[in-house]
């Protein structure tokens, strides 16, 4: 069976290796210049480091070098990502943008060539969300989003204005900060950062990154200790939680410095917190980086040829250089409309079974439209499953029920992360949950020891290694089933 993917990062290069390891024919497409999706070249900006350790955002059967850092920066990873390929033999027709993937009766034109089935791994980073600010077409400085700057010699000597408030906002403010005449962040809303290592000497992961961090949070459905810690143990949930919040407060000196969030550390699940960037409180404590909390840019204009900022609360700052790292738009402009109405809801929510297939398009699927702490691993059993579908080894529910099911998962969604959840497309920090549920469909699992000893330790994809070959070994070698619909019931 040909299999056309759209994408070559992490998503779209572990659905080929998987597909081609069930005896498929993969295209991979990626109008990059190299493979590793936002990590690539043209996509990476200073300071860029994955927010998972090495080993959370490593592949199950391919780990990163031992001399990596416990944190790689993006050349880092775009270079794993390339080694990855080059092992599994994945060949991507990159600098090819698809202009047009269409339904053709059971099978899919890509550009006008023909396949059995599409898989999109476009990610859902790929489109930058940049502010349209007044007086920006008069305006003689530059404007641009992060993933469009490249190089840090752009702010040597100028005055730079960041955008935002997460990770890559703080990323790339901390290279700058030290060539910029001025580093001045803007932030609308402050987030909470929590340390790489807890106190100095925890790594975060040993926390957050295991099932016990997960469970901290309550899911849609509860199960086994989880309705301890959400029923009767619900105050000492909340003192583990808070307990990071207090140590994240006094190892940065937050109070100190007026960049005491609102809200609690729970909010991680509006995606209201990320991993502190090494330097970033050192620089506001010593004054190379200025923080202008709870506000936006107004207008931008020229004073006496000078390209200058208004803020909303009447500050007005230089602003050669405005880096905005303010969020992704997820779309997918090369399938027809036809097609892209079935994909939303009336809010346009990805309405995807499983974070992977969606209703009423057969011969269609999605990988990466769940990011999470362990998104390699993610997308990796998400491969593993749209193998098995293929196959038509997936005992599916009716459409009608799937529906409801998505339905479902987006109303708890909408609730948990008061609606912060890129369209659907984002399940932090559910990110075992969802793991659970695609292996569940399979009848795949690893060992149950192994799986308890993520209650305390950090998760481990190596643990998930023989999953992909105890699942294909059970599917047949040339399956080609048709497309399945599945009849409206009610």
């Amino acid at each position: 069976m040909r299999v056309a993917v759209i994408g070559a990062g992490v998503a779209g290069l572990a659905t080929a290796k998987v597909l081609m390891q069930a005896g498929h024919e993969v295209v991979v497409y990626d109008k990059a210049p190299d493979v590793g999706g936002v990590w690539s070249r043209s996509r990476r900006y200073p300071g860029v480091t994955t927010q998972s350790p090495k080993a959370q955002y490593s592949l199950s059967d391919f780990p990163m070098p031992a001399d990596y850092p416990e944190w790689p920066d993006g050349a880092q990873v775009q270079a794993y990502f390339a080694a990855y390929a080059e092992k599994f033999g994945i060949k991507a027709r990159l600098n090819t943008e698809v202009g047009k993937a269409e339904p053709c009766g059971d099978r899919w034109l890509v550009d006008g060539e023909a396949y059995d089935r599409l898989v999109v791994a476009n990610g859902v980073f790929c489109e930058p969300a940049v502010p349209e600010f007044q007086g920006q077409s008069e305006f003689s400085g530059k404007v641009c989003a992060a993933t469009e700057f490249h190089d840090v010699e752009e702010a040597r000597g100028q005055h730079v204005l960041v955008v935002g408030y997460g990770k890559s906002a703080c990323d790339v403010t901390v290279p700058v900060s030290k060539v910029a005449a001025s580093t001045d962040i803007i932030a609308r809303q402050l987030l909470w950062k929590v340390p790489r290592l807890i106190a100095g000497k925890v790594n975060f992961k040993m926390l957050l990154l295991t099932r016990m961090g997960e469970a901290l949070f309550r899911y849609v459905r509860l199960r086994g200790f989880e309705r301890f810690l959400h029923g009767p143990g619900n105050g000492l949930r909340r003192r583990m939680l808070n307990s990071v919040g207090t140590v994240s407060l006094r190892q940065f000196g937050l109070p100190r410095l007026n960049l005491v969030p609102p809200g609690h550390m729970e909010d991680i699940v509006k995606g209201a917190i990320g991993l502190a960037t090494e330097g970033f409180f050192e620089g506001v404590t010593d004054g190379t980086i200025t923080v202008h909390r709870d506000t936006v840019i107004t207008r931008l204009f020229d004073r006496d040829g000078a390209p200058m900022a208004e803020l909303a609360n009447a500050t007005v700052l230089p602003a050669d250089l405005v880096v905005c790292a303010t969020g992704f738009r997820q779309g997918v402009p090369f399938l027809p409309d036809e097609v892209r109405q079935r994909l939303f809801d009336e809010r346009g929510n990805f309405l995807l079974y499983r974070q992977i297939r969606p209703l009423g398009a057969p011969g269609l699927y999605f990988n990466g439209y769940n990011s999470s702490f362990f998104s390699p691993l993610n997308a990796e059993m998400a491969a593993v499953w749209i193998a098995a579908d293929i196959a038509g080894a997936v005992d599916l529910p009716t459409e009608d029920q799937m529906r409801q099911a998505v339905r479902e998962q987006l109303a708890f969604m909408d609730v948990a992360t008061d609606t912060h959840h890129c369209r659907g497309t984002k399940i932090i920090p559910f990110s075992m949950h969802n793991v659970d549920e695609v292996l569940g469909d399979l009848d795949a699992t690893i060992s149950p020891l192994v799986r308890a000893s993520h209650w305390l330790n950090p998760i481990d994809p190596a643990a998930y290694a023989g999953v992909t070959p105890k699942v294909l070994s059970r599917l047949p070698r040339e399956a080609v089933t048709p497309p399945r619909r599945h009849a409206e019931t009610g």
